[in-house]
């Protein structure tokens, strides 16, 4: 092994064991109510009435479920299993089936809508739960969101996923996954986080259907939303896939590189690999234009305007380590190593919280720490970066 690597992999170790999972499991059990707290702030003011995302809910699943099946540590599986039960108990819906998007502390449902990405997620923790403890339950339920996935969001007549839905799977209005997104019927975003658990769900369950429906999402990529002049992934659509795109998203182009080549060898098809193995250098090197001098990858840019977003939030920063790493890896790119070794650096120096354990939300264009933005909420998990580190550990 590389001595760069295994200094790299020493640290990223290190810092899941001492830094990103005792965070979770010192902090977030909520033991009134079950489950797990909805939100600490920026300051760790611990809000123990904030509503839970199931977002947050299922990354806490997948990451400590992977913990285990690397470490084999009873304290991550018990992590896990609190996740996979509050999970099922409270924002599985019974009556219409699929996810809750949010329940209150007592975990009664309050935002009931089926997001997609909501789903997908329950998919991506609920596998990895199975490949870590081989337990049927999950997989069972792995595999009815799946369906469900299938019946109601898959468009038969233009392909690709339809964003969002009615608690009893109609029509919705809003399909916005967050205030900053836009109100369309495809996205990105999305179709990235199904990708991700059906990739996962392959794993596990060889199944047919599958198979073509994970083929189909990688052709998606490939052919939709890899925008054809700047290799940057385009991020919102209509149904007939007109392009609403206005912005650039460094940290989703470097996502999308390592996912798509990800999804691709666990699927296994050498015609579909080689498609891959040709597109993904380009979107990396469209992913680099964000980086800078310091070893971060800002935000975003808009196409329209030209206006840049300077702020390095953490999910890049950690994105940015793997797709690098994915690139040296499969295509012995000294170049990216050194990428993903400057924005390790950039991480330790600036966004670890040595002091309270994880990492901050993000820093400033001016170097300060983000602390307005939530420690842990429906959208600060312990995943982006959780996943970094177990990426690293397995790969090498």
């Amino acid at each position: 092994m590389n001595n760069k690597i295994a200094h790299l992999k020493a640290e990223v170790d290190e810092i899941l064991k001492e830094n990103i999972l005792p965070y979770w499991m010192n902090n977030m059990l909520d033991k009134e109510n079950g489950g797990f707290l909805g939100r600490i702030t920026g300051d760790e003011v611990i809000k123990r009435d904030a509503p839970k995302g199931a977002v947050l809910n299922a990354r806490i699943l997948w990451t400590h479920a992977a913990a285990y099946q690397v470490y084999k540590d009873k304290t991550y599986l018990k992590v896990a299993t609190r996740a996979k039960d509050y999970l099922l108990d409270y924002f599985y819906d019974e009556e219409h089936a699929g996810i809750y998007w949010l329940v209150d502390y007592k975990g009664d449902p309050i935002e009931t809508k089926k997001q997609i990405y909501a789903q997908g997620f329950a998919i991506y923790g609920l596998s990895e739960y199975y490949r870590a403890t081989q337990d049927e339950e999950a997989l069972k339920y792995a595999i009815k969101l799946y369906k469900i996935i299938e019946s109601h969001s898959f468009d038969r007549e233009n392909n690709g996923y339809l964003e969002a839905f009615t608690q009893d799977w109609q029509v919705i209005e809003d399909m916005r996954l967050s205030e900053k997104d836009e109100n369309v019927q495809k996205t990105m975003n999305t179709h990235l986080h199904i990708l991700e658990p059906y990739t996962n769900l392959y794993r596990i369950w060889k199944d047919d259907s599958l198979k073509k429906q994970l083929t189909n999402l990688i052709n998606l990529f490939l052919e939709r939303f890899i925008d054809k002049e700047s290799n940057h992934l385009n991020l919102f659509f209509d149904t007939n896939w007109n392009s609403k795109s206005e912005i650039i998203s460094y940290g989703h182009d470097i996502e999308a590189s390592w996912l798509i080549y990800e999804a691709a060898l666990v699927l296994n098809e050498v015609e579909i690999l080689e498609k891959v193995k040709k597109v993904v250098p380009f979107i990396v090197k469209a992913a680099e234009e964000g980086l800078q001098s310091d070893g971060s990858l800002i935000y975003e840019k808009s196409y329209q305007t030209g206006e840049i977003d300077m702020e390095r939030h953490w999910w890049v920063q950690a994105e940015a380590v793997i797709g690098f790493i994915n690139h040296y890896q499969y295509y012995n790119d000294e170049h990216s190593l050194n990428l993903a070794l400057d924005c390790w650096e950039y991480i330790k120096g600036n966004l670890i919280d040595w002091q309270n354990g994880e990492w901050f939300w993000s820093v400033y264009a001016d170097g300060s720490v983000n602390r307005k933005d939530d420690k842990a909420g429906i959208w600060k998990c312990p995943y982006h970066n959780g996943r970094m580190c177990l990426e690293i550990i397995e790969r090498f």
